[in-house]
């Protein structure tokens, strides 16, 4: 097998730059938006995976939204399902901006039940039961993409990748640690990185070749040619053995009847690029907490690659006070608009936008959601506070787990979410 290293240039190839327009626009995205997100436990109890918000300003899905437009790709379609009320508003307030009288549009495509009664039984059968809509926009490739990551890409470099690999099936894949490739789909290539093995979640994942620690694992990213895509969707419909899934049913099937890449997403050292699946809450707190670093990987300040999203009018954030023993500052801290940080010490930690941290109040290595509001003289560490919650005065996260396990939910790690249902306080999610 080749290294990552090789994999990289085998990928940098120069491209016309009319070509890459050229199958930008003959590519129609499909981003799956439904999934319910169990894992993050009470942070999806109201509100879909995709729509939960991430680093102090954006909502998660933002990332692949956002990966789109600078990648050039401006047909995009969201399929939505599981309590999709907060994401829908989202997309329809930050992403409303296209241009659908010059072929551009960031249209929301909800379960509507047009073949039978069910909703979505996978991921596969979630565009199957598009296809109507996919036929009406004629593409020749099809992007499908999760809504659930956190990463910044050039989808446009994948595309070009299939496109002169001749291939009807392109998958994106990163390495990752062989004990946490059980939870992604794994693969295997060969030297010209054709996909001669997937296994969905295996107990025993198989590593990379001379890699003993690291497995080949897929990013949920598919690019496929819209004739085989066609094809293999109604071949699965039609199987009632399958699970309607890509990865346990479309992927492996292909391996053998059609010509199925692995695309390695690589940095410019050709080493694995940052991506990071949020799906629990540990790995989620992580995430937000590792923008926190003097160098984080992923640079939210690039100017060549924003992420889009909806702000709300909020002024500056604001620091109160300057007096020993009360003073307002954040340390190594990510602090959004319409904050006051009045006589309170935040540190390592991310603050969303409206929220208010009164005197005394100590913050570290926390995730603080929006119009949260924190009391005085209150010890915040290594906790999630959903939206709206109210802290009261005197009060204490993470410093006794044990009393923090009667009330709130505490993961292996010692990470503790907080919720306003758990304060007995009014649920005002939705007031953005």
């Amino acid at each position: 097998m080749t290294s990552s290293k090789e994999q990289h240039h085998l990928y940098k190839y120069y491209v016309e730059p009319h070509a890459v327009s050229d199958m930008t626009r003959r590519t129609l995205v499909l981003v799956l938006a439904g999934g319910e997100g169990s894992r993050l436990k009470n942070l999806t109890k109201w509100r879909a995976k995709p729509a939960v918000p991430f680093g102090g300003k954006y909502r998660i899905i933002d990332f692949a939204l956002s990966n789109c437009i600078n990648s050039g790709l401006r047909r995009i379609g969201v399929l939505t399902q599981y309590k999709s009320h907060s994401l829908i508003r989202h997309l329809q307030r930050a992403w409303g901006f296209m241009r659908p009288e010059i072929g551009e549009f960031v249209e929301i495509i909800p379960a509507q039940q047009r073949l039978r009664p069910e909703w979505y039984q996978g991921t596969a059968d979630a565009i199957y039961q598009n296809l109507d809509i996919i036929y009406r926009h004629e593409p020749d490739y099809v992007l499908v993409l999760g809504g659930d990551h956190i990463y910044t890409m050039d989808y446009a470099q994948m595309l070009a990748a299939h496109v002169q690999a001749a291939a009807d099936m392109t998958v994106g894949c990163i390495e990752v640690p062989i004990d946490d490739a059980r939870d992604f789909g794994v693969m295997s290539v060969d030297e010209k990185l054709r996909i001669t093995r997937f296994t969905e979640k295996p107990v025993h994942p198989e590593p990379v070749p001379g890699k003993s620690d690291v497995a080949l694992a897929s990013m949920g990213i598919y690019i496929f040619s819209m004739e085989f895509l066609t094809k293999a969707l109604i071949h699965d419909a039609e199987d009632e053995t399958s699970q309607h899934d890509f990865g346990k049913n479309i992927i492996p099937n292909a391996i053998e009847n059609a010509k199925s890449i692995a695309y390695p997403y690589v940095n410019n050292r050709g080493e694995p690029a940052y991506w990071r699946d949020v799906g629990s809450l540990y790995s989620y707190w992580k995430a937000n907490i590792e923008l926190c670093d003097i160098e984080p990987e992923l640079n939210l300040y690039e100017r060549d690659w924003p992420i889009w999203t909806y702000q709300t009018q909020s002024p500056p954030a604001k620091f109160a006070f300057d007096d020993e023993g009360r003073r307002g500052q954040a340390i190594d801290s990510l602090v959004a608009g319409g904050c006051i940080i009045s006589g309170a010490k935040v540190k390592r930690s991310v603050i969303f936008f409206n929220t208010q941290v009164e005197t005394g109040t100590y913050i570290k290595e926390s995730v603080i959601l929006p119009k949260t509001r924190v009391g005085s003289n209150c010890v915040l560490q290594r906790c999630i506070v959903d939206k709206g919650t109210v802290i009261p005065d005197g009060f204490e996260v993470g410093v006794d787990i044990d009393e923090d396990r009667k009330r709130f939910l505490v993961t292996d790690e010692g990470i503790v979410l907080v919720t306003p249902g758990m304060m007995n306080q009014r649920l005002h999610y939705e007031r953005d």
